[in-house]
């Protein structure tokens, strides 16, 4: 069964993908979010025009097809591209199979344990905790991510002594009984990282995500080695020639890789064996309510090193204001701190029609 056409549907944030192959079976897939209207031209200039008139559900060699035809540009955008093909592809076949994309994957629906992942740093140590103690007491969270140090920051803080006053101010008020992580969001030096750590280990919180920058994989190392509790990394990398480097020399003891950002759910898949051969858990990336953690619930059911827990965004419109509206239907309920791996065939979602509408849209198809 050949693929007979891709379309695209995007804004600025978000871009979904429409596969259709011979017999008129249809898939819906998502590009990264984010420059999402980039991503959906370099789709159809490097990603749909190889793809066309290729097996729609035998997909991994067109896959690597892909890569090798598109050689001369590997990265980002390829990748966070070639992700609209892999989960429309899935979700086609999953409809075709009357099946959800977990079982085609090896794994079985049913329920996650999530984290409540904040994103802010633009927040008082007092006012993150409040809100975190809300939602526990609202959805059930047993686990909370929160942020410190400042993206890419320098060793700076997001304000001076922020770091210092939300450590222990929001590991208090959660108190026992409640798994605690934070991210650095590539801060810090080696020095600085393992300062911080140490106040990590003293207040029970055990992961400590991407301190380092994360293109300098021998100074996470060195704060993975020092440190007892989890140090974590690996969200923005999309190749596996990093992975394979990384997971070698121990640079982490969680994977976090991003189905968006690594190129589909076949490609993380295979990150995420490469960790089990080294022991090593995989807890992926999942920052927003598109399409992505919705991939990342799938995968967690289908792998077979998972994780604790699912990262699920507790951010609303204003942080995320693209969000609202992206679905008919919100498969993200929390209930006792679990979310749902659906049964329902493909990813067990619809796009909304009035997204939709308001989109930009383009088709790649065969002449």
């Amino acid at each position: 069964m050949k693929i007979t056409k891709l379309e695209t549907f995007h804004n600025e944030f978000v871009g979904f993908v429409r596969a259709t192959a011979e017999g008129g079976a249809q898939g819906w897939g998502q590009v990264s979010t984010y420059n999402a209207d980039i991503t959906c031209e370099v789709f159809h200039r490097q990603v749909a025009r190889h793809a066309l008139g290729t097996n729609a559900l035998d997909f991994a060699d067109t896959l690597n097809l892909i890569s090798e035809r598109e050689h001369k540009f590997p990265g980002s955008y390829l990748r966070r591209a070639m992700t609209g093909l892999d989960t429309a592809l899935l979700d086609l076949r999953g409809k075709l199979e009357g099946k959800p994309v977990v079982e085609l994957l090896g794994g079985k629906p049913g329920k996650l344990r999530a984290y409540a992942s904040s994103m802010k740093r633009d927040i008082t140590p007092e006012d993150e905790a409040k809100r975190f103690l809300a939602l526990r007491d609202k959805f059930g969270f047993t686990a909370f991510k929160w942020r410190v140090g400042a993206e890419c920051g320098r060793d700076r803080d997001e304000w001076p002594e922020r770091t210092e006053a939300v450590i222990p101010t929001v590991s208090k008020a959660l108190g026992d009984g409640i798994d605690k992580l934070v991210d650095g969001n590539s801060c810090y030096s080696p020095k600085r990282a393992i300062e911080v750590g140490r106040m990590l280990e003293q207040n029970g919180i055990g992961h400590f995500e991407e301190p380092c920058p994360y293109w300098e994989l021998e100074q996470t190392k060195e704060v993975t080695d020092t440190l007892s509790i989890d140090v974590t990394g690996g969200e923005q990398d999309c190749e596996f020639p990093v992975w394979k480097a990384m997971i070698g020399m121990r640079a982490v003891d969680i994977i976090q890789p991003d189905v968006m950002y690594m190129g589909g759910m076949l490609r993380t898949m295979e990150v995420a064996r490469m960790g089990e051969k080294a022991g090593l858990p995989c807890t992926p990336h999942a920052a927003n309510r598109s399409l992505v953690t919705l991939c990342t619930m799938h995968l967690l059911k289908a792998i077979p090193n998972p994780g604790k827990y699912l990262e699920l965004s507790i951010e609303g419109t204003d942080y995320y204001p693209w969000e609202p509206g992206l679905f008919t239907s919100d498969p993200y309920q929390v209930v006792d701190g679990d979310v749902t791996v659906s049964s329902e065939p493909g990813w067990g979602v619809a796009v909304s029609p009035q997204w939709l509408e308001k989109s930009h849209y383009k088709v790649s198809e065969l002449s």
